[in-house]
C-alpha cells in the first residue's frame, strides 16, 4: 500500500512539474509574428496613410522595409486591414504581375529606387514616424512605420509602363 502511494504521489508530482512549465509565458515571440500593413487614413488627393512594419538587421533597413511594404501592399494586395476608408482594390489587379515585370519591379524596390518617390511626399516630414513599438527578433529589429503613400501617382506610373490598362 506504501508503495503504491509513492508511485501516485510521484506521479502527481511528474504531472505537475510538467503543467508548470509547459504554462511560462514564450519569450522573443514578435520576432516569429508577421505584422499586415494597416489603414490609418485616407487623403481627397488619393494618398493613403499606412502604418507599414519592416524587418531588417537595424533600424535603417527595417525602416526602409517598412516603406518598401507599404508600396507593395498598396499595389499587389491592396489595405485590408485598419480603417475602412483605404480603398481595398491593389492598383495592379494581373495575379502574376510582379512576376511577369520583374524587371521593371527590381529595379522599382531596387535600394534608393523609385518606389521612394511614393512615400512620404509633400507635407509629410523627411523620416517617417517611427513607431514606440519596436520588435525584437533573433537576427534583427522589426519596426513600425507611420507612411504616407502616393496612390494616384502610382496607378499613373503603372498606367505609364504599360503594366496597368487605363
Amino acid at each position: 500500500m506504501k508503495k503504491l502511494l509513492k508511485i501516485v504521489s510521484l506521479a502527481l508530482l511528474v504531472t505537475s512539474m510538467l503543467n508548470f512549465t509547459s504554462c511560462k509565458p514564450q519569450k522573443k515571440i514578435a520576432g516569429n509574428y508577421t505584422y499586415e500593413t494597416e489603414c490609418m487614413g485616407f487623403e481627397m488627393d488619393g494618398s493613403q496613410t499606412l502604418k507599414a512594419w519592416g524587418y531588417g538587421k537595424n533600424r535603417i533597413d527595417a525602416v526602409e522595409q517598412a516603406k518598401k511594404n507599404a508600396v507593395r501592399d498598396v499595389l499587389f494586395k491592396g489595405i485590408r486591414n485598419g480603417k475602412t476608408e483605404c480603398n481595398v482594390k491593389p492598383v495592379v489587379f494581373d495575379v502574376n504581375a510582379q512576376e511577369k515585370y520583374e524587371d521593371f519591379f527590381n529595379k522599382f524596390f531596387a535600394d534608393g529606387g523609385e518606389y521612394a518617390t511614393y512615400v512620404n511626399q509633400k507635407d509629410e516630414p523627411l523620416i517617417p514616424k517611427v513607431l514606440k513599438d519596436r520588435k525584437a527578433a533573433d537576427t534583427g529589429v522589426e519596426y513600425g512605420v507611420i507612411v504616407r503613400v502616393l496612390r494616384a501617382d502610382l496607378k499613373k506610373r503603372m498606367i505609364a509602363e504599360n503594366i496597368v490598362l487605363p
